[in-house]
């Protein structure tokens, strides 16, 4: 049930009889015309709440009549009510007298006329406003600033907001930058006042700004080549080379944008503004000391931060690192490359080589951490010794026999065979293939060791070819191949012969392929034998002389008995 406006009782009569014989009501009158006088529609007025009824508030503005208001002008935007009667509040008068001579309030246009004062006043001034962002719009962001305004993209911070979903119920100092109220727009930045208070920052920064000075900043961003700080109005440049004494891969491993860190002012370009900024700097260089702490053949304990093709670089603390070469890393083990010994992040056993603090560098050693087995290859494999191991590798100089893990002997071409001439090994080894050997000699410092394949037999020219063979004999023998100067013959397997040029026919020879061929058989005649240094000498022509001194006692026999026929017939 709504309760109608109650009409305020008026305390004289408006007929001039009455008023003539009722005393005061001239005064009165005058007050109340008064009153009527100084109310005007479109103006904002206080009014006393007088009565909450269901779904409208009965306000007094001290007119003639009250004013019902609906009770969702009073809401708050969570649809409370907080008004009680007898509370004071502004409203507008839309009109003293409706077709039903009511009059007509608005608590809700009051608001927003009150809040578009408010609004021009802090445009007119230039200053700051709240606003809570309500969500998005084409372009923008919309605002609550008491009525909805809008904020420009490219106004909402310093530098391009890529998410601006992320903003949406955050509240925010603004400037008003256009306002039109009889169209309703307001236009805001709050980019206009960050710039504003970078300045004052930035002014107040500079004033203080000196070289060695330890400054406060935030990281604004970071590159591949370092990290910009905030100090305040002003950004510096921390280097990656000035982020620690240490080794640092990308400035990330150390900072994350919005970290707070303290830096070190390097250099202060004032006339263009220009910083220089260095974090390691809070603390003293490592490396001023590195010789009393690192002395030359200490062992010591780090961790491998970074493999190169020529060895690994070991942190022996933050800022101090050392490199093992790849000829540093095993006494046995022939390492083609660092990642077969050690990995990023292992922590290894290292002694100290070398310290140069002027270059800031210091050679480490892994192998020197350990026994040299090398320093014991002598009593472990005395000269004569018959050992056993596995073809490891071919050269063309011979075989690497490995006898244990990191130990190899070599087994030179000269030594796989008494007899048989060898132009590569594998014409005797095979890689992989299991073969016995003996110990010729071993180079402690130079870490070798020779091994001979041919000596696990006796030598046949010591013993089978001094009694076999004898200057002068006649042998049997094919050509095997040819040279300048005469023609090698294999007598046997693994024994062979010199046919010189000069022996090979009474006539002078310039090629031996004139006379012989390779794959030939022939019957030559030994005319020298040296086993020591392991040559025979045959000769073709003592056989072709041989043969012509026979045929012509031959013929001179035939020609004797042929006179002596013809004598006798006579």
């Amino acid at each position: 049930m709504t309760s109608q406006p109650v009409q305020s009782e008026v305390p004289f009569s408006t007929d001039p009889d009455e008023a003539e014989s009722s005393g005061p009501s001239a005064e009165m009158r005058e007050i109340y015309e008064r009153s009527v006088r100084d109310i005007v529609e479109g103006d904002i007025v206080k009014g006393t709440i007088l009565e909450i009824i269901e779904d409208a508030v009965l306000v007094d503005i001290g007119y003639k009549s009250e004013g019902l208001i609906p009770l969702r002008e009073f809401r708050t935007p969570s649809g409370e009510v907080t008004i009680k009667v007898g509370d004071v509040v502004d409203v507008y008068l839309e009109q003293k007298e409706d077709s039903e001579g009511l009059i007509v309030l608005s608590r809700e246009k009051a608001e927003k006329i009150k809040i578009w004062d408010e609004l021009s006043r802090v445009y007119d001034k230039g200053g700051a406003i709240a606003g809570m962002i309500l969500g998005r719009t084409k372009g923008g962001l919309i605002v609550d600033i008491g009525v909805r305004a809008f904020l420009p993209g490219s106004q909402v911070d310093l530098r391009p907001v890529r998410d601006l979903d992320k903003l949406i119920g955050k509240s925010f100092p603004m400037k008003i930058i256009k306002l039109n109220q009889k169209r309703g727009n307001i236009v805001l930045s709050r980019r206009e006042l960050l710039e504003e208070e970078r300045k004052h920052l930035k002014e107040a920064t500079l004033a203080g700004l000196t070289d060695g000075k330890r400054i406060k900043g935030k990281v604004k961003n970071i590159t591949e080549y370092g990290a910009f700080v905030d100090l305040g109005g002003l950004d510096g440049l921390l280097h990656i080379t000035d982020m620690s004494w240490g080794r640092v891969g990308h400035p990330s491993e150390l900072f994350q944008v919005g970290d707070e860190v303290e830096v070190v002012v390097l250099k202060f370009d004032r006339s263009n503004e220009r910083v220089s900024l260095g974090y390691k700097q809070r603390l003293p260089d490592p490396w001023e000391a590195v010789e009393q702490k690192y002395p030359v053949g200490v062992k010591l304990k780090g961790k491998v931060v970074s493999l190169t093709d020529y060895g690994a670089f070991v942190e022996l603390e933050e800022g101090i690192e050392g490199l093992v070469h790849i000829s540093e890393m095993s006494w046995t083990q022939r390492v083609k490359h660092p990642s077969k010994v050690v990995a990023i992040g292992d922590s290894v056993e290292v002694v100290v080589l070398d310290v140069d603090r002027a270059n800031k560098r210091i050679s480490l050693g892994m192998r020197q951490a350990e026994p040299n087995p090398w320093n014991f290859i002598e009593e472990r494999y005395p000269v004569g010794t018959r050992v056993e191991g596995r073809v490891r590798n071919l050269a063309d100089f011979g075989a690497f026999l490995e006898l244990e893990e990191g130990i190899d002997g070599l087994i030179h071409i000269s030594d796989m065979s008494w007899t048989k001439r060898v132009r590569h090994p594998s014409e005797i080894l095979k890689k992989g293939e299991k073969v016995e050997a003996i110990v010729l000699h071993v180079d402690k410092a130079n870490h070798r060791i020779s091994l001979g394949l041919k000596q696990i037999q006796q030598d046949p020219w010591q013993a089978a070819v001094p009694e076999k063979y004898r200057v002068g004999m006649d042998v049997k023998g094919k050509v095997v191949r040819t040279t300048d100067f005469g023609a090698f013959v294999e007598l046997e397997d693994g024994v062979e012969g010199l046919l010189h040029v000069s022996e090979l026919s009474h006539d002078r020879v310039n090629k031996p392929e004139d006379v012989v061929q390779v794959g030939q058989e022939l019957t030559l005649k030994v005319i020298k034998l040296d086993p020591e240094e392991r040559k025979i000498g045959l000769s073709l022509r003592a056989i072709l002389e041989t043969q012509g001194d026979v045929a012509g006692e031959e013929d001179g026999t035939r020609g004797r008995k042929k006179r002596r026929r013809e004598g006798a017939e006579e």
